[in-house]
């Protein structure tokens, strides 16, 4: 009998709980690994109904989003070290669990590297839902338009829909995916051609019915075809935070209700685009007509727009742009360039065309799931603890980097004030009238020989002495001292900028590769005397352009870098502080890089005063009395350190 009860009981022992689905493992891995952490999550992303929804919503976001899963981990910066990982589209938790740990790849603690200083709350008004609402979106990817569907599907009100279509095919399948939707009341189609990319499309066919509605939301398909597979997470990021996230949704339009000076909303940039994503970089000369016609001044460097050309605005706080009758015609044809053209700067201006007229733009920030009007989320990507720094740069084989304002730094931060104290002492000699007019002469001694050489090349501090011997009559060992002065004068206010040597010397300890790459009229020689002078003391390669005869700033140094890279088959990445020369332009030729601050800027960034050095003063007082203090506080140039 007992052993008919012990074989009775047998099959008790298969109810037992069944093996854990592979969500359950990795939520189980996570937390036994103390990577995630329910209360954090909410406390940053919002309430969820279970710890599995809260984790789900985590592996689905960190795919494009820099939201962190813990204090014990953080998104964005295993992602910016392992590149690889990013580009494969999946989720960084997953894959340090699984692969990185067992890589040895580094894993960081949850970085607070901004948070709003400002922000806005989201109260129930009894209208947000009455307003009127136009959704404007431009679809050249047929694969969109359920995606589009499906945002439009759970969207918190009614709302009608102008779409612009690159094919009638995609115009036909959008119309009828569109119009069955119960939150659509109105659908209006065109086919449009490929002129003026995602702007031109909607203000030609529909931009004065717009200034009929409340509000209005400007979408489009948009790819980024590199590294072998299709990338999304831009537009994912974009999508969720303008279009997909209900709760979003629902926040901002409760805030354009209750506040009526909020004109545009916008997430605050995509955090894996490069820092200097929010800089004017070569666009300001094509925004010259808007700026005239709209009277809006262009100061600042960084600006605060929609990068991606995707917004949502109140159309009375960008009537100007949609009051025009528009045709294709209007804008340039393609094929455009990377950046640099008419609908570059558009971009760029609407923001501040929003500002002109009264109004506010708002934005939401993903890591603090917070909506702010602090405009300092410009600068996020400028936030780098020194160990993270290395870490990201360690991953190449060849390190660059600049020189001027990246390794070595002048004490008062003014280039031409070697020149200044040149001047001071031709004035001594009745030579020049003023230090500020042999500044003027100097340069355009140089000017001159560019000019004559069509800028072709460059030329040297050698070069431009001998010029000036000529321009003023002068022996020319005489201007040979002179020069002689000015390189002494510059060497004596050279500074190192300590942090930046130290992580050149652990990357050569490292086994890296260091190159020095500068468009510069110093020679070679002196160039290698600057180095020594703020303790470079590794073997390294020196790329300048007044030996080379080939200038970053025109392309030609890059074309030249890329073709040493190729033949070496070696990963490589620059850092220099000159978004144009040292970070699109490289970026045009293939060649990674990251953009560090000048001091300047980072000045402005830290909201500290603005002061004539600012705007390049030679004024020995304004030298003497900001340039040391700003120096200084850009000799790191990341914020974190």
């Amino acid at each position: 009998m007992k052993l008919f009860n012990k074989f009775k009981k047998r099959p008790v022992l298969q109810e037992r709980e069944q093996p854990l689905s592979e969500f359950e493992r990795h939520l189980e891995s996570a937390k036994a690994l103390g990577l995630f952490d329910l209360d954090y999550y909410q406390a940053h992303c919002g309430e969820f109904v279970s710890e599995q929804e809260a984790f789900a919503d985590y592996l689905e976001k960190s795919c494009f989003s820099n939201v962190n899963p813990s204090a014990n981990f953080d998104t964005e910066a295993y992602m910016r070290s392992n590149l690889d990982v990013y580009h494969e589209g999946g989720s960084p938790l997953l894959h340090y669990i699984y692969h990185g740990r067992a890589d040895g790849r580094r894993r960081f603690n949850a970085i607070q590297r901004w948070q709003p200083k400002t922000s806005l709350v989201a109260n129930e008004t009894k209208t947000w839902q009455e307003q009127s609402i136009a959704i404007c979106l431009h679809i050249y990817y047929p694969d969109f338009i359920q995606k589009f569907a499906q945002c439009l599907a759970k969207f918190p009100s009614q709302i009608d829909v102008f779409v612009t279509c690159a094919t009638a095919e995609i115009k036909d399948d959008a119309h009828a995916a569109f119009a069955e939707i119960d939150t659509v009341d109105n659908v209006f189609t065109a086919v449009v051609p490929n002129r003026g990319r995602n702007f031109g499309p909607f203000l030609v066919e529909f931009s004065q019915q717009l200034l009929e509605y409340d509000l209005m939301c400007h979408m489009h398909s948009k790819k980024s075809l590199y590294s072998g597979r299709e990338q999304t997470q831009w537009f994912d990021y974009l999508n969720q935070y303008l279009f997909k996230d209900t709760h979003v949704m629902s926040c901002l339009l409760r805030l354009f209700d209750e506040h009526q000076d909020l004109g545009m909303y916008y997430p605050t940039s995509f955090w894996m685009m490069p820092g200097w994503v929010n800089h004017w970089t070569v666009n300001r000369r094509f925004a010259q007509t808007m700026s005239n016609d709209w009277d809006i001044s262009i100061k600042d460097d960084f600006v605060s727009y929609p990068v991606g050309g995707m917004f949502w605005a109140r159309p009375s706080a960008i009537k100007q742009l949609l009051e025009r009758n528009y045709s294709y015609d209007d804008f340039p044809q393609e094929p455009l360039p990377n950046d640099g053209s008419e609908l570059h700067a558009l971009e760029r201006m609407i923001g501040l065309l929003v500002e002109k007229n009264e109004y506010q733009q708002f934005f939401y920030h993903p890591p603090s799931a917070k909506f702010t009007v602090d405009k300092s989320y410009r600068f996020i990507n400028y936030y780098k603890p020194p160990a993270q720094f290395l870490n990201e740069l360690k991953n190449f084989d060849i390190v660059s980097f600049d020189v001027f304002d990246t390794v070595l730094c002048r004490q008062y931060l003014a280039p031409d004030y070697a020149k200044y104290k040149v001047g001071e002492y031709l004035v001594e000699l009745e030579i020049v009238t003023s230090p500020a007019a042999f500044i003027v002469i100097r340069n355009r001694a140089e000017a001159e020989l560019r000019i004559r050489n069509q800028h072709v090349g460059d030329v040297s501090i050698i070069d431009v002495y001998q010029h000036l011997s000529t321009m003023l009559d002068c022996d020319p060992e005489q201007t040979a001292e002179w020069m002689a002065m000015e390189f002494d004068f510059d060497m004596s206010m050279i500074e190192a900028k300590t942090q930046i040597v130290s992580l050149i010397h652990q990357l050569s300890d490292l086994g890296r590769q260091i190159w020095f790459i500068s468009d510069t009229y110093y020679t070679k020689n002196q160039m290698l005397e600057l180095l020594r002078h703020v303790g470079i003391s590794i073997d390294y390669r020196l790329f300048i352009s007044s030996d080379l005869q080939k200038r970053k700033d025109n392309g030609q140094m890059w074309l030249h870098i890329q073709g040493l890279v190729g033949d070496l088959d070696s990963s490589f990445i620059h850092v220099g502080d000159n978004v144009h020369s040292d970070a699109q332009l490289c970026g045009d030729y293939g060649l990674t890089n990251m953009h560090i601050l000048h001091p300047k800027d980072k000045w402005l960034a830290a909201g500290l005063p603005f002061n004539p050095l600012c705007e390049n003063s030679i004024i020995k007082y304004d030298v003497n009395k900001w340039g040391g203090l700003m120096s200084r506080f850009g000799r790191y140039p990341f914020f974190g350190n």
